[in-house]
């Protein structure tokens, strides 16, 4: 069973934007869709470590903001002719506040 941990109200994030989190493990970027879906990604694009956070976001991809690699919010993968992978993050909204899960983050830091 997964412990999620409140971050923030989904409000403080502006649809199309981002905002990050500073864990133990490293920076988490949390996106915030047009459409209120919320996603968690590494917050460093893996081409020049661009801080993806600044990026755009449009439909469920966000452009990095460096070198307008594309990735999928939904998978972490690039898109069209780019290759690469960021990590990913369960991440939900309930009661109209964004959760990360816990055991996920601890995971993560020790692989």
């Amino acid at each position: 069973m997964s412990k999620w941990i409140d971050i923030a109200a989904l409000e403080d994030i502006p649809k199309r934007g981002a905002r990050v989190v500073k864990t133990a493990q490293g920076c988490v970027a949390v996106f915030r869709t047009a459409s209120d879906e919320v996603f968690a990604l590494d917050n460093s694009c893996p081409h020049k470590g661009g801080p993806l956070a600044e990026g755009i976001v449009h439909g469920s991809s966000v452009t990095c903001p460096l070198h307008n690699w594309v990735f999928s919010l939904e998978t972490g993968v690039a898109q069209g002719a780019d290759e690469g992978q960021v990590g990913t993050y369960p991440a939900r909204v309930a009661g109209g506040r964004i959760e990360l899960d816990a055991a996920f983050l601890a995971a993560r830091s020790a692989a």
